[in-house]
């Protein structure tokens, strides 16, 4: 992990996560577009322009960019190390400090690289990244109840069912309940079932 320049780098033996840049686009909107039957069921309906070119630099990169400076979020792309290729994206969001030290991760992989431990080992990098160089203390996340993929990648992470929220999120269109995980750094609960 490299965190020591301006943006964090974050490696592992088969992935390295870093912020998005320019020259990245194509890979994004490849990866998207392939693998669209597979993410829309679980992603909320984005805008007419979201897979632009233009939405790409001055959301995905610019805005990043500027989030990771001010540490208020960290929109990770993941790539598989062995060939560069972009598989899917993780975000953690929300930073709060002072006594509250929390933030929300959400994430998304191609189906092509679904099911393969990738992004249980990408959100051990942002865990350890969270938890050792921004100090904080409690990350959460929420999926529906029925991603069976999203909740095994998270409880295999050491996240803990918290409960549900009602109405949470709008996916595919309409506002669906969500169940709740959280990772605390020093986590003393015992298993929380769902």
């Amino acid at each position: 992990m490299g965190f020591g320049r301006k943006t964090p780098v974050l490696f592992s033996e088969r992935l390295e996560l870093r912020l998005p840049k320019r020259a990245d686009y194509v890979s994004w909107v490849t990866t998207r577009r392939e693998g669209v039957d597979f993410l829309q069921k679980w992603e909320p309906i984005r805008g007419r322009d979201y897979e632009s070119r233009s939405s790409f630099y001055s959301h995905g990169v610019a805005w990043s960019k500027r989030s990771a400076k001010a540490k208020s979020a960290f929109s990770f792309l993941i790539f598989r190390r062995a060939d560069a290729r972009l598989m899917g994206a993780l975000n953690m969001s929300n930073l709060r400090y002072g006594p509250a030290k929390t933030a929300t991760v959400g994430y998304w992989i191609g189906p092509d690289f679904a099911r393969q431990g990738y992004m249980r080992e990408a959100l051990g990098l942002v865990v350890d990244f969270a938890f050792g160089e921004l100090d904080i203390s409690r990350i959460e996340a929420a999926c529906l109840p029925e991603n069976e993929a999203s909740r095994g990648v998270l409880e295999k992470a050491g996240f803990k069912y918290e409960g549900v929220a009602q109405s949470y999120l709008q996916i595919a269109g309409r506002w669906r309940t969500h169940v709740l995980y959280a990772r605390l750094r020093d986590d003393r609960r015992g298993q929380a079932d769902a």
